[in-house]
């Protein structure tokens, strides 16, 4: 290598001229080396002069803007952030904007504890980094949810589920307004171990069901018509309490719910708009508490025209029912129990989904009405007691 008088900043190297320029002390923070090098590909002196008086000057603008946006420089506070600037040239709505969006199309019809899950979601997000234009949440803003969700120790399943709904909102907004895909909350690490729900529930054993049937009729209480009625059917607590006198068919051969959605309770599915014969002891509770309601709702205690208290149903049955079942037993166990009990009378398949409103398998499943009445009320018979 063979330094070069006639031009500063050049040596030769076989012949070939190179560029060499040592960074400055206050800005050697910012390059991977202390000394910037480079070929110039020429053998002109002249050539190698006018391109390192280019690049010379090239680093010198590089380097007062460095020096200009450093912490030190008496005008940073003058300057806007790179993060001010996204921010300001998004077209996007606000988080809360969004927020708002979601819940004008979605809210109706649903329970109050959907509007309380996005706003927790949303309070969250925006405690930590602020109301912002939907688009200019980064990745790593998401990563530091997730950790704070699991300081306050949430289970992974509990994450992802307010990671869930967040998504939800950011794609619903960007589809409703015809912006571009939001990727920052998708696909968020929450370890090696799968996402597990909490624990399958059990279902109850028949000899307690009888139990626990036998004990309502003594108590004959609208809460008790309730568990009565959901023993015999394996309906979804919320399916029974918005139930309304309209939906009780009696006076036929074959008495039954025409369960559907109203406006006070949706339908978890499609499949879940089912007509459900009315045996046993869900028999006797449809009566009792039809002859005894002063409303049009069957159970107007948990039900009215604006409000389904599901949860508060469930918290007070399964208070109820907990030193009466085997533990991890809990009123929707009556509906799995349902299941075991149909498949011990060899009831087919096909027509247990139909009962319970589980999903059926097979475009053949689509065609035609499905079975009578009186044939699901026939299977249901074989399985309640004598």
């Amino acid at each position: 290598m063979r330094l070069t008088i006639e031009a500063p900043y050049i040596f030769t190297k076989r012949n070939i001229y190179y560029f060499s320029r040592r960074v400055p002390e206050d800005l050697k923070g910012h390059y991977r080396s202390s000394r910037i090098v480079m070929s110039l590909k020429t053998k002109s002196l002249k050539v190698a002069r006018t391109r390192s008086i280019s690049l010379s000057a090239r680093l010198e603008e590089d380097w007062m803007t460095l020096r200009w946006r450093s912490e030190n420089d008496p005008f940073q506070r003058f300057l806007m952030s790179r993060d001010t600037i996204v921010i300001a040239q998004s077209k996007a709505p606000l988080l809360s904007e969004a927020q708002s969006i979601y819940l004008k199309a979605k809210q109706e019809g649903r329970p109050k504890t959907f509007n309380t899950a996005v706003d927790r979601c949303i309070r969250c997000l925006v405690g930590l980094h602020g109301d912002k234009p939907i688009d200019t949440y980064s990745r790593s803003e998401a990563n530091q949810l997730r950790d704070a969700f699991i300081e306050k120790g949430l289970s992974k399943a509990s994450i992802q589920r307010n990671l869930n709904v967040i998504r939800a909102i950011l794609n619903f907004t960007t589809r409703e307004l015809g912006l571009d895909d939001i990727r920052a909350f998708s696909g968020i690490y929450l370890g090696d171990d799968p996402v597990t729900e909490p624990n399958k529930r059990l279902p109850i054993p028949a000899n307690t069901i009888l139990e626990i049937q036998n004990t309502c009729h003594r108590l004959d209480d609208e809460a008790r018509w309730l568990i009565a009625l959901i023993s015999d059917t394996g309906m979804r607590l919320s399916e029974a309490v918005g139930l309304v006198k309209a939906d009780i068919i009696r006076d036929c051969h074959t008495p039954y719910i025409r369960l559907r959605e109203h406006s006070w309770r949706r339908l978890k599915t499609r499949n879940s708009e089912r007509t459900i014969p009315l045996v046993g002891d869900a028999l006797w509770a449809v009566k009792r508490a039809s002859d005894t309601s002063s409303t049009s709702f069957l159970f107007p205690r948990y039900c009215d025209e604006t409000t389904c208290k599901g949860n508060s149903a469930s918290a007070a049955l399964n208070k109820w029912l907990s030193p009466r079942v085997p533990s991890g037993c809990v009123i929707h166990s009556f509906r799995h129990s349902l299941r075991d009990r149909l498949r011990a009378v060899e009831c087919p398949p096909d027509i247990i989904d139909r009962i319970g409103g589980w999903s059926v398998t097979g475009i053949g499943e689509t065609y035609g009405t499905g079975y009578p009445i009186e044939v699901i009320s026939d299977w249901m018979k074989k399985m309640v007691k004598p």
